[in-house]
């Protein structure tokens, strides 16, 4: 998509014109993995970067993020954050204003009050970008959250703003350690959930199937999202532990054990019992029973966690809760009858 965004109003532009949000290319944040290496381009020439740490996060081929159980919750599709220097604004208005000067297809009621937004930074409400303020302040302005839907991204639409160093703008949605944790919430990964099946390799009808995993595969994974420019040095790590375990068969014709399908991880991270010789007629601490053979196909099982999550950050000790979040992984089961031989 390609067009001018002024005021909060996406004005369709011809190519030679760029994309303007509300005063300049936002950008969201940059991961930094395990070994210190980014991971999502060379973004740190930019100011306002968010950085998170996900070397606590889970791994491994199956792994993936967490669906917040909350359907009203989500992180903000936007924030305000310390973006520029006088003189950074000042260069970025002026490129704007020799591109949209020279392209013929940009409306003249887009540019004139694009030229009227410049002009109050030069001898309007500030004068000369506030150049005489260097190094005591940063122009402030919008950033938008790539994940969100892109009508909500815009919906922090304010004109780039002055603060002092050390100054915490009386703005709503000015970035905060709990946006942070927010924005920690998405780059959280989680284990993958294959669990163990016994006995045989294949299950049978009638007979339970054990589901376990083993001690260690479950344990508390965070991440830490961060902010250090314009006086601001705010961070927040959202945690999320293991809690429980469900299954859900794949057919109506089973019988889940317990009955709800929730299997509570053990302290040790384990989930279940594993299942050993002699235990075939006793019932599990965890799995299924199924009631009808899945005919030479298979059901396809899956096993879902879920994780408490919650945050601590800057000036926030004691951990704050976020909504549960979900991440499971199917697998095939195949189900066949108990051949009987009569003599």
């Amino acid at each position: 998509m390609r067009g001018v965004i002024i005021r909060g109003t996406l004005v369709a532009a011809t190519s030679g014109a760029l994309l303007m949000v509300f005063g300049g290319p936002a950008v969201a944040g940059r991961v930094i993995d395990a070994e210190g290496k980014q991971k999502n381009g060379d973004l740190a020439a930019q100011v306002a970067v968010i950085e998170y740490d996900t070397s606590k996060n889970g791994s491994g081929a199956l792994a993936g993020p967490v669906s917040a159980v909350q359907t009203d919750w989500s992180p903000p599709p936007c924030w305000y954050a310390p973006k520029w220097s006088p003189d950074e604004l000042s260069d970025y208005y002026q490129r704007m204003h020799n591109g949209m000067r020279n392209d013929p297809g940009i409306p003249p009621d887009a540019a004139s009050q694009w030229n009227e937004e410049r002009r109050n930074y030069i001898d309007g409400d500030y004068e000369d970008f506030n150049r005489e303020k260097k190094g005591e302040g940063m122009w402030w302005g919008a950033v938008q959250n790539p994940n969100a839907p892109l009508d909500e991204q815009f919906t922090c639409s304010r004109l780039p703003f002055w603060a002092d160093n050390g100054e915490t703008p009386d703005v709503e949605n000015i970035i905060t350690p709990e946006i942070l944790a927010g924005l920690a919430y998405e780059q959280i990964k989680v284990p993958g959930t294959e669990v163990m099946l016994a006995p045989g390799k294949k299950s049978k009808v009638n007979l339970p199937t054990w589901a376990w995993l083993d001690g260690g595969e479950f344990k508390p994974v965070s991440v830490t999202a961060s902010l250090a420019v314009g006086g601001l040095d705010m961070s927040a790590t959202t945690t999320a532990t293991p809690r429980s375990l469900k299954i859900e068969p794949g057919t109506k014709d089973a019988r889940l054990h317990p009955v709800s399908g929730e299997c509570v991880i053990n302290g040790d991270g384990s989930i279940g019992e594993p299942y050993a010789k002699g235990k075939a007629d006793r019932e599990p601490p965890c799995g299924v029973t199924y009631l009808r053979s899945s005919g030479g196909a298979s059901y396809a099982m899956e096993a879902t966690v879920t994780w408490e999550i919650s945050w601590t950050g800057t000036g926030v000790a004691n951990p704050q809760a976020l909504p549960d979040g979900t991440f499971g992984n199917e697998q095939a089961v195949e189900v066949e009858e108990i051949q009987s031989v009569n003599r």
